[in-house]
């Protein structure tokens, strides 16, 4: 699924949160929008998702515009978001909170099949898949987060800080995860403000800077970039994914 934005605003109140953004993503691939906290970010996707009304602008995916269409009418299109701070429901299990995200479903069989490849995705809640979500730690709420959003089948997958607050090691297995979907031909937006890991999976990047889009280039152009490193990529090196 492609996805373009054209002249995108979003205001709140008085503040521009987004100034005339225009920018595409190529279907099945990764892109990373990168930039410093309050650049825009968030709300970029939150725009997308019909979750934030635009002030001016277009979106459009696959060359149709659904900047007038709702939220729910999105996801139908095949458009999910795995938010910032996961937003699980706590009480219900794994298998429950993965099984909201295909509320809108009805094909049996298809659920059971998205379940088992989640489950096959992140064994570590396969292993958990009858426990309680607010139990878990960090790492297995995101996969699970994530998982969510997988089982509503999207071709346009939208994540919003998924390595925040994960250690070393689970930032490389939602790496591995990562890469795992673009490679099954799922077009692939990411947020991070790991902006040497965003850009390590990526296709292209998107530079945000108070909520302009100052930059556009091929992620290898951007790592490569000695401006960017002293303005973005001073993440810690653990943090990388690791090498295939």
């Amino acid at each position: 699924m492609r996805l373009e934005l054209s002249g995108v605003s979003v205001r709140y109140g008085g503040i521009a949160a987004l100034s005339e953004v225009s920018l595409t993503v190529r279907s099945a691939s990764v892109a990373a929008i990168i930039g410093a906290n309050g650049a825009g970010k968030s709300t970029l996707l939150r725009a997308v998702m019909g979750l934030t009304a635009l002030a001016s602008g277009r979106i459009l995916v696959d060359d149709r515009p659904v900047d007038a269409l709702a939220t729910e009418a999105r996801v139908g299109l095949g458009m999910a978001l795995s938010p910032e701070g996961r937003r699980l429901f706590g009480e219900m299990s794994v298998h429950d909170n993965l099984r909201t995200g295909a509320y809108g479903r009805r094909d049996r069989g298809g659920i059971g099949a998205d379940l088992a490849r989640v489950y096959d995705l992140f064994p570590q809640i396969g292993r958990r898949r009858n426990s309680i979500a607010r139990t878990l730690s960090g790492g297995e709420q995101q996969m699970c987060a994530i998982g969510r959003a997988l089982m509503a089948r999207p071709r346009l997958l939208l994540l919003d800080e998924p390595s925040l607050g994960l250690a070393p090691a689970i930032v490389q297995d939602m790496a591995r995860a990562i890469r795992a979907i673009a490679e099954e031909g799922v077009t692939v937006v990411l947020v991070e403000q790991n902006s040497r890991l965003a850009l390590s999976l990526a296709g292209d990047g998107h530079v945000l800077a108070s909520g302009r889009l100052v930059r556009s280039a091929p992620a290898a152009e951007l790592l490569a970039d000695p401006e960017l490193h002293r303005a973005y990529l001073g993440d810690d090196p653990r943090f990388l994914p690791a090498e295939e």
